[in-house]
């Protein structure tokens, strides 16, 4: 019997390093090729990794928790059935589903030795830096090479990135003592000193550690509102006519087409068609210009047990209807098991919420970096409406939109909204792009 290497993948173009978040397997498991062997998270996808070999996991080689660069070694399985004719450098190559990036960063960190932090090289220290600590340490206008890490090998985390920026504003903003005026400036030191332990109350308190996804999450948060400046509008739409049409056909439209029959569809196309009227809405900002896209690659936003994430309906103002009710459906479920490919949660230029399921009526969401914007669809609400000189009780919604003030202004925004909320409020079967 022969043995083969199980690497870490290339979950998506841009992508060059991913956590080991959860093994599915545990040493000496027996493993058929094809099924889940570990949870792998990156900053575009969680997803689990299927074995590529049937054998025995002989050897799990990176601990829950470690970010790892792409095609570095993480498991050895030892091959059985089918597979135990396969060399080991066979083997191997069959493991690689992509090329890794060339260069230093596909190259397993290697513990440096232990010193002062200023004995780090700036080259070194940029090789460590994954493109998105790079992008967070440019954001602050920061040299990575004035920030020691405390990863494998000295590589600069985020967070040491943010302890950077935390002590140089805590400096900033500390008043002068009276004695230290005519003293010269203490310099900033190189990494903020380790936070204390958080207290809990064991009676009465629980400290819940952060998941890989919770983390990821949280940054991507923090990073969107300080890139871009978020302006937030809203308007109200009569869905009666549409809830009235929805209710009377979701049944046949289930057994026509094997999926559910939501509103997302619906809204889906609607805002395909106002993107096409405010193009500036489906764009992206750049230091060179604004880039606008003339596709439409719609994010949905899906809550998942531990987060959030955004799969993508490609060239969705390109789809009939019932093929993006079938997609749309495909997707969300998918995400929810945690069975999405790398590429289908890359490449959106707007994203959709429905955040209505939850019973929100009004909501201000962060946009999805580098988008333009992100919309919400809150839930529908029977209340009664004045309509002429009467008052009648109609199925009201509200849509909120958070924009990219630096691409667009508030008039835009709201003629976009209007846009949608006009052929909503007017829509009828004909509606319909088959």
């Amino acid at each position: 019997m022969g043995v083969a290497p199980i690497k870490m993948p290339q979950l998506g173009e841009s992508v060059t390093e991913g956590t080991v978040d959860r093994w599915l397997k545990k040493e000496g498991d027996y493993v058929k090729r094809d099924e889940p062997i570990v949870e792998v998270v990156t900053d575009k996808v969680n997803a689990e990794i299927p074995s590529p070999f049937e054998g025995t996991l002989v050897k799990i080689a990176v601990a829950e928790g470690t970010t790892i660069p792409i095609g570095v070694e993480i498991a050895v399985i030892e091959l059985a059935g089918a597979d135990a004719g396969l060399t080991a450098p066979t083997a191997s190559q069959a493991v690689d589903a992509a090329p890794a990036p060339a260069g230093p960063a596909a190259t397993p960190p290697v513990a440096a030795p232990a010193g002062p932090a200023s004995e780090v090289s700036v080259p070194a220290a940029r090789q460590r830096l994954s493109p998105a600590v790079r992008r967070l340490a440019e954001e602050h206008g920061l040299d990575p090479a004035q920030i020691a890490g405390s990863g494998e090998g000295g590589r600069v985390t985020r967070d040491d990135v943010l302890a950077f920026v935390a002590q140089r504003e805590a400096s900033r903003a500390a008043p002068a003592r009276p004695e230290a005026v005519e003293a010269p400036a203490a310099p900033v030191p190189a990494v903020a000193p380790a936070p204390a332990p958080v207290s809990v109350n064991g009676a009465r308190e629980e400290l819940v550690r952060l998941s890989v996804m919770r983390r990821s999450i949280a940054e991507h948060m923090t990073r969107s509102l300080a890139t871009s400046p978020h302006a937030w509008t809203l308007q109200e739409i009569d869905l009666t006519g549409l809830v009235r049409y929805r209710e009377a056909e979701k049944e046949g439209f289930r057994q026509r087409n094997g999926t559910a029959l939501t509103y997302l569809p619906f809204v889906v196309q609607v805002v395909c068609d106002a993107i096409k009227e405010f193009p500036y809405l489906n764009s992206s900002w750049t230091d060179d210009g604004i880039v606008l896209k003339r596709y439409v690659n719609m994010g949905i936003a899906v809550a998942i047990p531990d987060g959030l994430i955004v799969p993508v309906v490609r060239d969705a103002d390109r789809l009939g209807f019932a093929d993006l009710a079938r997609t749309i459906n495909d997707l969300a479920d998918r995400a929810r098991g945690k069975q999405l490919k790398p590429d289908e949660v890359a490449g959106g230029t707007f994203t959709l919420n429905n955040t209505g399921a939850t019973g929100s009526v009004a909501s201000q969401p962060i946009i999805n970096q580098p988008q333009a914007a992100i919309l919400t669809t809150e839930s529908i609400m029977r209340r009664p409406v004045v309509i002429g000189d009467g008052i009648a009780i109609r199925h009201m919604m509200n849509m909120c939109l958070s924009f990219d003030h630096r691409i667009i202004d508030g008039m835009t925004a709201g003629q976009f909204l209007g846009f949608i909320k006009h052929r909503l409020e007017s829509w009828s079967p004909a509606s319909i792009r088959l």
